[in-house]
């Protein structure tokens, strides 16, 4: 990434009344970065993109951006531009004329403002679709319009709120492989606001997870998914299995943890965490780190029974009842072995499964 701090947000909070949308968030986000935002709904995500964009003010705190103070620039003085989930796309204008609305608005000559929507609908792959009105558009066609009448003008930043969540599964699927090429060929820097983890792994350099207005962790999507530093966010970021504990020893940058459940489990430490023997911890382990079979493994297992077990087609999904969980322990497979309600069973983990992270 060039240029880490090529849009800084210093401690920025917004409030609605006696409610804090955005609550003292730091974050600095690279030139060229495909950024997300992702969290619940009501977790302040659109409220910072918004402030970013212009379209809100911060009560507290600044926004820079390229170097330049803007935290109190409406948005037609900063170098943003912005797609909303609902496209606004104009229905009286063809495909051609909602692309060059802004820049018509700017008054630029006919043989550059043609060229640049020229330039624009074959990086949306549309070429030969300017005289088409909005009323002909499907939902993917109309979300490329949407974009490249952003890009068109050819922003520093791109803001994008929700942009695929209209459009069905199939289609936002091959959207969001789109949007990352497009944003990979304009090179600019997308800031993306998401409530779908998958949307944000699958598309974002990094990712900055979000509750009740607060930065949980900002990292890249390995890391996120793998080395998540709370309860919080492994709970967020796909299916997590918990388990109770109490840290017995650390060494080596591992922890040994005593759980009701698993018993004594061997676990990787999250980066920057700090534990000290005799704490209440939890071990996190996702369904995949965790092996089902009919035979007693090597140690270490638990033995267990079904109650659960649902065929996917790619994977089968299996819920086991194990002593010492208050829940069924989620677990998945992709072996051929069939696996049935009421069945005893016993689970064992991968090396470097289990994750240490604070209760």
């Amino acid at each position: 990434m060039e240029g880490s701090d090529f849009i800084r947000i210093d401690k920025v909070t917004k409030q609605f009344g006696a409610a804090t949308a955005v609550d003292g968030v730091s974050l600095h986000i690279a030139k060229g970065e495909f950024f997300s935002l992702l969290g619940p709904s009501g977790c302040g995500k659109t409220t910072l993109l918004r402030m970013i964009g212009g379209f809100a003010f911060p009560d507290e705190g600044r926004i820079v951006l390229d170097g330049a103070d803007v935290t109190d620039l409406p948005p037609n003085r900063r170098p943003t531009n912005m797609v909303f989930q609902s496209y606004a796309i104009f229905p009286h204008l063809n495909v051609r004329d909602n692309i060059a609305y802004g820049l018509r608005v700017e008054r630029m000559s006919a043989g550059e403002r043609n060229a640049r929507v020229d330039e624009a609908l074959a990086m949306i792959r549309l070429s030969g679709y300017g005289e088409r009105k909005a009323q002909q558009l499907s939902g993917g066609e109309r979300q490329r319009v949407a974009l490249a009448r952003a890009l068109v003008k050819r922003p520093k930043v791109l803001l994008l709120d929700e942009p695929l969540g209209a459009l069905d599964k199939r289609l936002r699927e091959t959207m969001q492989i789109e949007l990352r090429q497009i944003q990979r060929d304009v090179g600019i820097t997308f800031i993306f606001v998401t409530h779908d983890q998958e949307e944000a792994l699958s598309m974002s350099d990094r990712v900055a997870v979000m509750e009740k207005g607060r930065v949980l962790q900002v990292a890249d999507p390995k890391t996120l998914y793998e080395r998540p530093v709370s309860r919080a966010v492994a709970d967020f970021i796909g299916t997590m299995n918990f388990f109770e504990g109490r840290l017995v020893d650390l060494s080596n940058g591992k922890a040994t943890v005593e759980t009701a459940a698993l018993g004594r489990v061997e676990a990787s430490m999250p980066s920057g965490g700090t534990f000290a023997p005799g704490a209440r911890v939890l071990i996190a382990i996702r369904p995949e780190k965790l092996v089902l079979s009919h035979e007693q493994p090597e140690a270490p297992f638990v033995p267990g029974k079904i109650v659960a077990a649902s065929y996917l087609g790619d994977r089968s999904q299996i819920q086991v009842s194990i002593s010492g969980a208050d829940t069924p322990v989620a677990v998945v497979t992709q072996t051929s072995t069939a696996f049935r309600d009421g069945e005893f069973v016993y689970i064992s983990w991968r090396s470097g499964g289990p994750l240490l992270i604070a209760e």
